[in-house]
């Protein structure tokens, strides 16, 4: 099991820092958002994509999960058509 804590921002110039923390062959991967305080848009779609692929994301602030949660919504909705 990997897990790393992050804490501060988040910013999109963080992300390859993260990506390489996280990219031993590690089974089970767990980033503890507890202490994070800010994050970009890069970041949480960053985030959404760490999910998709198995990491799991915990004590996630209530507006990083709304936002992904958003992201995710317009995702979906962008992606239908009108047909």
């Amino acid at each position: 099991m990997t897990r790393l804590q992050l804490s501060g921002r988040i910013e999109s110039d963080h992300i390859a820092s993260v990506q390489s923390a996280t990219s031993d062959c590690c089974d089970r991967k767990i980033l503890d958002l507890s202490e994070v305080t800010l994050v970009d848009l890069v970041a949480v779609r960053f985030l959404m994509s760490c999910e998709d692929e198995g990491v799991e994301l915990v004590q996630c602030p209530p507006y990083v999960r709304e936002w992904i949660l958003r992201e995710r919504a317009d995702g979906e909705c962008s992606g239908k058509t009108d047909n």
